[in-house]
């Protein structure tokens, strides 16, 4: 079928659709009023605007923007809803999975525009689509990677880099799992960016600073990978356009040593646009809200495909290796309540297809599990969106006070110790606290202003009276804090890092936070070279495995700026494991 004969089948559907529209709008009462119409609302960066084209009988076009919407993230529900509510007549549609902010941005805006036009949306009930039969299509590849987070991504682009076919399977509508959400940075020692800046620090205080803050319980032979391959990482990523030069602190670490965008934007948004980039230059498939529901073996246990599901297909993956990157179970509070039950009814900061699927998977092909148990909560979550307030924000300076107007702990400490001392205060929550000089260096900080959770006061009294504390005592408490800042020595909590700035520049801002699930340090077990290992202590063949799906590179804490270090680190050394598998076959 050529273009013109697509265009004309696409309208000919449209005009049936719209036929019947008119029958059942008719029905239901609902007048359509000829015209274009307009509404705006809030997304999760910013205001996202509808253009609504309406006929007599029904929504002819819609017509969405939101540049300040995430790339790879936000976009991807700008791209998809629209058509969705075309095709249904009703913005009762389901959110895209991982987007659910931009999602709601979406679905309020075109709301918006159809009241203009005098239409109560809620009598637009969504037509049925039409059900198919699914059918079943086998594939083959080299290597076949469950996950499109950072780890697979990273995986895969090695993989193919080494001569290999890859293909990436994502049950998700869009790549980057929880790395979209990661805000601080990548943890690295021994830099070229360090050493530019004078920076002292090693390979084995990383190694120490990783082991102390993980209650020294993580795998020691992962632990050191972490630490001596990081340079090297941070070079890979120069080599592949994602360079991470500005340098700062972050909570557990005892040198400046997590890498960060040059102009301090969210890091994991930064890099999965980056590694999409990069799979569409390789040519790296990735089957977008397709589920693998099972890891394929043969008769002696080797790893050889994987079978998944869509809407419209089942799929057979034959492959020649798997990589297991299908992130952690944050999102999962049956599961992770089952290991936690204190856990229970915590917000999470994960994305929704966070719930431990590659978990299950292996498991039932006999792999080992490692540290379910270690389940990290994050201190600075702000509860009403979930969002994670990025460890940069403390490292650059800020301080943590409670309802009172205190500071009750080093900001810096594990996340472990800040989250504790957090739920010890009044109430069980913080306020962040914050100057325009910070705002101004983080760009990070402003998806939190555009989702409307930063309050801001033009001195620190104005600010303290908006938060409901004496003015008095918050104004003491950041000369004090100045004065530390000064001395380079504080006082009242043996605080040492993030203290390269004071905070005295107005207007100040406050964001309330409390404690929220993070990362699950728990998962399958591997070895250093990313092959997954069995109950009986042996690898299980072609199964390699990275990222959060993975448990023993933590211990009980995972120390801020870690996680994309394993992320690109072992989904690095998983897409070489592969290809040397393969290639010595």
């Amino acid at each position: 079928m050529n273009k013109t004969q697509k265009r004309g089948a696409a309208l000919f559907g449209v005009l049936v659709l719209l036929a019947l529209t008119a029958f059942l709008g008719g029905c239901s009462g609902v007048k359509f009023t000829p015209g274009s119409y307009e509404g705006t609302a809030r997304g999760f960066g910013g205001e996202i605007v509808a253009q609504v084209e309406l006929s007599s009988t029904g929504i002819v076009d819609i017509k969405v923007t939101g540049s300040g919407e995430s790339a790879g993230i936000g976009s991807v529900a700008i791209a998809q809803l629209p058509s969705l509510m075309v095709e249904r007549q009703s913005t009762q549609v389901d959110k895209v999975a991982g987007a659910s902010i931009s999602s709601q941005g979406v679905i309020d805006a075109v709301n918006a525009a159809l009241i203009a036009a005098g239409i109560d949306p809620a009598k637009l009930k969504p037509r049925q689509r039409a059900q198919t039969q699914a059918g079943e299509e086998t594939v083959q590849a080299d290597v076949v990677v469950i996950g499109a987070g950072g780890a697979g991504m990273a995986a895969a682009i090695y993989a193919k880099q080494a001569g290999l076919n890859v293909i990436i399977i994502e049950k998700m509508a869009m790549v980057g799992g929880n790395t979209s959400r990661s805000t601080g940075g990548m943890n690295a020692a021994e830099t070229k960016y360090q050493k530019a800046e004078n920076i002292t620090d090693s390979v084995q205080v990383f190694y120490d600073d990783t082991m102390r803050g993980g209650g020294n319980i993580a795998d020691p032979a992962l632990v050191r990978i972490l630490a001596a391959d990081s340079a090297e990482a941070i070079d890979w990523l120069d080599s592949i356009g994602a360079p991470l030069p500005r340098v700062s602190f972050s909570g557990g670490a005892t040198n400046r040593r997590i890498h960060q965008p040059a102009d301090g934007s969210a890091v994991g948004v930064y890099l999965v646009a980056i590694f999409e980039k990069k799979l569409e230059e390789l040519g790296i498939p990735v089957y977008f809200n397709t589920r693998a529901t099972a890891i394929l073996t043969d008769a002696s246990g080797r790893a050889v495909g994987a079978r998944a599901s869509s809407a419209s297909k089942n799929y057979i993956f034959n492959a020649k290796a798997v990589i297991l990157a299908t992130g952690g179970f944050g999102a999962n509070e049956d599961l992770y309540a089952r290991y936690q039950p204190q856990l229970k009814g915590f917000v999470t900061t994960n994305v929704s297809g966070a719930t431990g699927d590659g978990i299950v998977m292996a498991e039932k092909i006999g792999a080992a599990l490692v540290d379910m148990e270690q389940i990290q909560i994050h201190p600075t979550v702000e509860q009403n969106t979930s969002l994670m307030i990025t460890e940069a924000v403390r490292g650059d300076g800020a301080i943590l006070v409670n309802k009172n107007g205190l500071r009750f702990i080093n900001e810096m400490d594990t996340r472990a110790v800040v989250s504790a001392a957090e739920i010890a205060q009044p109430e069980g929550f913080a306020y962040i606290i914050f100057d325009q000089r910070l705002r101004a260096d983080l760009r990070s900080i402003e998806s939190y202003v555009n989702n409307g959770i930063v309050t801001e006061g033009a001195t620190i009294q104005a600010l303290a009276g908006s938060l409901g504390i004496d003015p008095a005592v918050l104004a003491k408490t950041l000369s004090d804090w100045n004065a530390s800042v000064a001395a380079k020595r504080d006082g009242q909590f043996n605080r040492t890092t993030g203290m390269d700035h004071n905070l005295s520049v107005g207007p100040y801002y406050a964001i309330k936070i409390a404690p929220g699930v993070h990362h699950t340090m728990g998962g399958v077990k591997i070895n250093p070279q990313t092959q997954v290992i069995s109950t009986s202590g042996s690898p299980i063949p072609g199964l390699f495995a990275a990222g959060e799906v993975t448990g023993g590179i933590h211990g009980n804490n995972r120390i801020g700026g870690n996680a994309v270090a394993d992320i690109v680190i072992f989904g690095r050394i998983a897409g070489d494991s592969a290809a040397r598998f393969v290639q010595g076959q």
